[in-house]
């Protein structure tokens, strides 16, 4: 009988000749992993690689049990594999939901329909249109710090940088940035901090934001392939598609929150790294050509997703274990991008590393439809922290999210503004 992809099975193939399969139940097997909710920065790193030598794909009883997936073959693999969705459970722990949230709540063919309206304005050239308000975000965030001398490089730069992008990317007027400013901020550490009823009262205006960002784009006519709304706009008109405009209103929150939570994350390791790296913010601040090959590195060992989920349709062997219908696995890309089979000295900054076939973005049909946007943000906010200081440095214990996301929660740094010429 053929086997499936990836060195996979599933359970009508004949499992039983294979002596290796572990088989057990979830009341028959222990509880082999439990994530570290209080982390340093960098030690969710060690942990992932003892994991990774000895037990790559642990069952945990946390958050209600799961898998994950440790291993950078076994993330792909899984992530491009059409019998694992993400309709059933799509994070760890499982967030209990009205209704699916479109695009990730949904799997091909649904999810197509969404992307199709989604990629076309993420280009680079679309995109590229908006750097000056990003620049311009980017500068009077560092003004504001280096006017101080301190600052804290999430709460007072990357948090609201990034909100401020996606604002800008929206096409939301300047009024109301500083809203979603405020509540999006807010939801991001009420996530962390796993609170429920902060979580609902944001999540609620959130929806309320995208529908007012709905309307008062349409009412100014925008160009469906250069604005979101007007393209997921189109697309809920289009009778050969199943998008509704409660959908594509329901999408623009998704991408709010998509576009909040992970650039964050992503930016404050980005901060912490060269904080404790005089030599490279040296390096970079002299040879800028470097900072696009130096921020695929960054992405690489400093990957935010470790929750997202997939689950089998049917019982299904991996990394020879079974995994039942019901099992989630979490797709652990933080661990993934720096296992050694893949990446040579993964643990090292190598700012020229050929083949950097990192996973910061994810893999299939569910890659980040952002990558381009999330690039050119952290592409400006280092260019312009690190031409407007002569160094920055730590001021203080960084203190990181919990297992939602891998990335800092506060950075106190100091910070040496640049000689004016």
């Amino acid at each position: 009988m053929a086997a499936c992809p990836f060195g996979f099975t599933t359970q009508d193939e004949d499992i039983s000749s294979s002596a290796d399969v572990d088989a057990r139940t979830r009341s028959e097997r222990p509880s082999e992993w439990s994530p570290a909710l209080d982390e340093t920065f960098g030690s969710a790193h060690r942990d992932y690689a003892e994991l990774r030598r000895t037990d790559p794909f642990p069952w945990s009883e946390d958050f209600g049990g799961f898998w994950a997936a440790m291993t950078y073959d076994d993330v792909v693999a899984i992530a491009q594999d059409e019998r694992f969705v993400t309709s059933v459970q799509n994070v760890v722990p499982h967030v209990p939901r009205s209704a699916r949230r479109p695009p990730l709540h949904f799997d091909p063919p649904e999810h197509t329909a969404y992307r199709e309206a989604i990629d076309p304005v993420m280009r680079r050239a679309v995109v590229k249109t908006h750097e000056s308000t990003f620049r311009a975000s980017a500068d009077e965030l560092v003004s504001e710090m280096l006017a101080r001398g301190s600052a804290d490089g999430v709460a007072d730069f990357a948090a609201p940088f990034v909100v401020d992008c996606f604002a800008a990317f929206l096409g939301v007027p300047v009024e109301l940035t500083r809203h979603v400013r405020e509540i999006g901020v807010r939801y991001g550490f009420a996530i962390q901090d796993m609170d429920d009823d902060v979580i609902a009262e944001c999540s609620t205006e959130l929806y309320d934001i995208a529908e007012r960002v709905y309307r008062e784009r349409l009412a100014v006519d925008p160009d469906p392939s250069q604005d979101l709304v007007a393209s997921l706009h189109a697309a809920a008109v289009d009778p050969a598609n199943h998008i509704t405009e409660r959908t594509a209103i329901a999408t623009i929150r998704q991408m709010i929150v998509a576009g909040m939570g992970a650039p964050q994350a992503v930016l404050g390791s980005c901060v912490v790294h060269l904080a404790q790296d005089r030599d490279l913010q040296e390096h970079l601040r002299l040879h800028p050509e470097d900072l696009p090959a130096a921020i695929e590195e960054f992405l690489r060992l400093h990957a935010p997703y470790r929750v997202f989920a997939r689950t089998p349709r049917e019982d299904t062997v991996v990394h020879g274990r079974m995994v039942r219908r019901s099992e989630p696995v979490a797709l652990v890309f933080p661990s993934a991008n720096r296992d050694a089979a893949a990446f040579d000295r993964p643990d090292e900054f190598v700012l020229h590393r050929k083949n950097n076939s990192h996973l910061a973005f994810g893999r299939g049909a569910h890659r980040c439809p952002a990558a381009t946007m999330g690039r050119v943000e952290l592409l400006i906010a280092l260019q312009t922290l690190l031409e407007r200081t002569t160094s920055f440095e730590p001021a203080g214990e960084v203190r990181m999210m919990n297992w939602l996301e891998y990335g800092p929660r506060t950075v106190p740094l100091a910070l040496t503004p640049a000689n004016v010429v």
